[in-house]
């Protein structure tokens, strides 16, 4: 397949993008973050633990390019001030967020749908990889001459592993043998759907679970399963088997991106299950469900040094930067993925997006950054200490390296590109908009419309085809109307109308003069700006790893 060989550009300096990724941090840690709750509390459950994991993401990122000196001068045994600044600011957020262990609403979630548990289980593995990362970047291999400690951040492994394996094993039972011939169930409690986020989610988290599982000695509250040992191979047999199945499903729709799920035609109930088969495709295209994939087929090729993992990644990739409708950047039609070469839902232009919807761009970013991040030193190890693989540490190193990453490399204007139309979203709070495709605030919408696919129920925003929001509105005051006739004047009933419908609401002749399109509808959020915070950090990986600086 041709590669995705991008235009030249002038580039910002890494100087600059640090800026703005810490920037980013700051103010969802600041403006949204309440430490005393020790969670983000406009998130609901499943966007919550997305946004932590997208921190302790750009924690590894920023601990990656750390000033290159020991903690210690050996002259004076004084931390270097340049060190004590960036260990200060790491430590900052690092305890922030280590206090949403707390704040998590880990009850309610061991009983929501599969997915929502599975995104748990990302978010404490990423804290685990950032926690062994920072230690042994920073004081592992360190010769203290004035303390003899390791990096008190460690501590919070135990924990991590221990929610990620009690998470793990509830959402293992989602998978379902009977319909479709495996694959993983979205939801127990509703019609069977085996959709493509719940399958990516379970593939990523196995092979997760695999590679950077660190045991978990914890009784309480969930007794284990067995599954408690480090690389167990039964996780690695599950993402195996779960990506098998997922390729093999077909899955797929509008240029070969994955769409959104299948129903079991004539399902009626266990006694009458229909056809039994995956035979209903929705066939709605979001962006998220390109990118969890992604770093779950670099976990199978770590595991397996199987090729094949690799190059379906970087299909899909380039599959997605072709539906961004890069490299015409002056083209304002919908592309299937965005417009002018920048990521964007179907809901973006019409500024109807759920709390949902709001979420998934920075899914994509978090997880392409992933797909193509250096080999950490826990990854070299496992290369080192792996007996299973015929193929020897150099020659998968080499492969990882001088192959894998140098693809990677011929995203980076692309991905610059992303960066700069998500910054541009900043109001003067240095808030992140949703719409990144949208250059020009003060021009009307109209003209700009995103067409859903043939057959595509968009049921993250609202389940509506084509303009979908001028429609909700209408019924929302229609029904509006009608309880508040039922109500009588002083019964109020309007008021008591759920406030989550109302609020993402967009009104056509709003759009048509307000100033900054992205105000509109749930406007900006602790969603919109976990986005922004990933493009940002992924635009900081590739200004700043060696092997993704340019391409070769």
């Amino acid at each position: 397949m041709r590669r995705i060989s991008p235009p030249t550009s002038t580039l910002d300096s890494p100087e600059q993008t640090l800026k703005d990724m810490i920037s980013a941090l700051d103010i969802m840690q600041g403006s949204y973050f309440q430490q005393w709750l020790g969670t983000w509390p406009d998130a609901i459950d499943w966007t919550a633990a997305v946004i932590g994991t997208q921190v302790w993401g750009a924690l590894s990122a920023l601990t990656s390019t750390a000033p290159d000196l020991d903690l210690y001068s050996s002259e004076t045994g004084f931390l270097f001030e340049e060190t004590l600044a960036h260990e200060n600011l790491i430590n900052r957020f690092f305890d922030q967020v280590s206090a949403f262990y707390f704040g998590e609403n880990a009850f309610s979630l061991r009983m929501q749908a599969f997915d929502d548990m599975l995104w748990v289980v990302l978010g404490w593995l990423e804290s685990i990889k950032f926690q062994n990362l920072h230690s042994e970047l920073h004081y592992d291999s360190r010769n203290f001459t004035t303390f003899q400690r390791s990096w008190h951040g460690t501590q919070l492994r135990v924990p991590a592993a221990h929610r990620a394996r009690v998470f793990y094993e509830l959402a293992s039972t989602g998978w379902d043998s009977d319909l479709c011939g495996g694959g993983m169930i979205w939801n127990p409690y509703l019609l069977p759907y085996k959709n493509a986020i719940t399958n990516e989610l379970f593939i990523s988290a196995s092979i997760g679970m695999y590679l950077y599982f660190t045991g978990d000695p914890i009784g309480s509250p969930f007794l284990s399963s067995g599954n408690c040992q480090v690389h167990d191979p039964n996780h690695l047999a599950a993402a195996v088997r779960g990506y098998q199945w997922l390729k093999d499903s077909n899955m797929t729709g509008f240029g070969g991106l994955y769409a959104d799920g299948f129903h079991i035609s004539g399902y009626r109930g266990i006694g009458n299950p229909g056809s039994k088969k995956c035979d209903e495709l929705n066939t709605m295209v979001y962006t998220y469900n390109q990118g969890v994939i992604l770093s779950g087929l670099r976990g199978l090729w770590l595991a397996t040094a199987e090729q094949e993992y690799l190059d379906d990644g970087h299909e899909l990739v380039e599959r997605v930067i072709r539906a961004t409708g890069w490299y015409d950047t002056d083209e304002r039609r919908w592309t299937g993925l965005g417009r002018d070469g920048v990521l964007e839902e179907i809901c973006d232009a019409h500024g109807d997006c759920s709390q949902d919807g709001q979420t998934f761009k920075g899914i994509f970013f978090h997880h392409l950054a992933e797909f193509c991040h250096f080999l950490r030193p826990e990854e070299e190890r496992f290369l080192l200490e792996s007996t299973t693989i015929e193929t020897s540490p150099d020659k998968r190193r080499e492969l990882f390296n001088e192959w894998h990453l140098d693809r990677c490399a011929s995203y980076r204007s692309w991905i610059a590109h992303n960066a700069r139309a998500a910054l541009a979203t900043r109001n003067e709070k240095g808030k992140f908009g949703m719409w990144w495709g949208r250059l020009h605030p003060t021009r009307s919408a109209a003209g700009l419309d995103s067409s859903l696919p043939y057959g595509a129920l968009d049921y993250s925003n609202f389940g509506q085809r084509g303009k979908g929001s001028d429609r909700l509105v209408g019924l929302l005051k229609e029904i509006q109307t009608d309880l508040t006739k039922q109500a009588g004047p002083d019964e109020g009933m309007a008021t008591k109308m759920d406030s989550t419908l109302l609020r993402n609401q967009d009104d056509a002749s709003q759009s048509r003069t307000m100033r900054d399109v992205n105000d509109r509808g749930r406007g900006r959020t602790v969603e919109t700006q976990s986005g922004g915070l990933a493009v940002v950090r992924a635009w900081y990986q590739w200004q700043t790893s060696p092997f993704l600086v340019e391409s070769r």
